[in-house]
């Protein structure tokens, strides 16, 4: 009988916490995470600023103890040997680390010297990482001269230097343009198909559903659903119809709450005009819809229909827009 493969985690957390002391008291900023990070895949952690994301990778990362609970990380326990963690992950900031005032080339050479490398080893590597990573045309300038998406990419080569098992990122493309963040999504998935487990954080929603081949939506430092993006939209079967009324949209609400064809409904902003509902077959619901409204009173301004999303996943986990939370 021939053997199937096991797949090994590289990240194993149970009842992970932080909590911080401020002014007005204790502050928990993670809530008791519970995670499983498959060895050699993209997982990505999926919420609004302020959610616990970035904490939470901190934490794994051993940039922040953890309050309680426990994390194996790349075969170490993060709690009694932080530094083989440290020496088997890489780590991107959503700020960087690059020094501006000299070249990438320079930057990584340096890196490579920081993890033991002869400067013949550093050099061989940074060569390999700005061919890589298409940066040879401006490795030898400051930093302060490159483009934003280009620094990007140093800032994820600075951290690949030393070929780690698994690399964080924490919100990898936040103020890039649309065209570098699409490269900087083709460079995280060619790490992924060369090996490396990638760890992220990101309130993007395209980028969660584009990249991630596994993800935990978090809100309020606590996890809120966890799949693959296709799994959690289809926690959510059938259509969403968006209705835009003149009005407050309560009483529409009311008059679809109990119809039989209703999978459920939400407001998509407390006391706005618009309301989301969820039907088995839009093409069919809609017509009654519009029937339903008009004998009840209701002015339907507009109406649209779409497949679900994580945005509607998360609107469905916690009565809020992602997209709302995000802007």
């Amino acid at each position: 009988m021939e053997t199937i493969p096991q797949i090994r985690p590289v990240i194993q957390a149970r009842g992970l916490r932080r909590t911080f002391v401020g002014r007005r008291g204790v502050v928990e900023a993670v809530a008791g995470i519970d995670l499983v990070v498959a060895e050699g895949a993209i997982f990505g952690l999926l919420g609004p600023n302020g959610a616990g994301k970035t904490t939470t990778l901190r934490m794994l990362a051993t940039l922040l103890p953890p309050t309680a609970g426990e994390a194996e990380v790349a075969g170490a326990n993060l709690r009694r040997d932080p530094r083989s963690v440290r020496r088997r992950i890489g780590y991107v900031g959503q700020q960087g680390g690059a020094d501006h005032s000299i070249s990438g080339r320079s930057e990584l050479v340096f890196q490579g010297l920081l993890y033991g490398m002869t400067r013949r080893e550093a050099e061989r590597r940074s060569a390999e990482l700005l061919v890589a990573f298409e940066l040879t045309t401006c490795a030898d300038r400051r930093t302060e001269t490159w483009s934003g998406g280009q620094r990007r990419r140093l800032d994820v080569a600075l951290g690949l230097v030393h070929r780690p098992a698994l690399l964080f990122l924490d919100e990898p493309t936040t103020g890039l343009d649309p065209q570098s963040r699409a490269r900087m999504w083709e460079e995280v998935r060619r790490l992924r198909d060369q090996g490396t487990t990638i760890f992220l954080t990101t309130h993007y929603l395209e980028e969660a559903d584009a990249l991630c081949d596994r993800l935990a939506i978090v809100d309020h430092g606590r996890i809120v659903s966890e799949g693959s993006p296709a799994e959690l939209k289809r926690e959510i079967a059938g259509d969403v119809v968006t209705i835009s009324v003149a009005g407050n949209s309560e009483a529409a609400a009311a008059l679809l709450r109990d119809q039989a064809f209703v999978r459920g409904q939400e407001a998509i902003d407390a006391g706005g005009d618009s309301l989301r509902v969820f039907v088995d077959q839009g093409r069919s619901a809609v017509p009654k819809i519009f029937r339903i409204l008009d004998s009840g009173g209701v002015d339907v301004r507009g109406v649209s229909m779409s497949s679900p999303s994580l945005d509607d996943v998360f609107l469905r986990r916690t009565g809020r827009s992602l997209r709302d939370e995000a802007s």
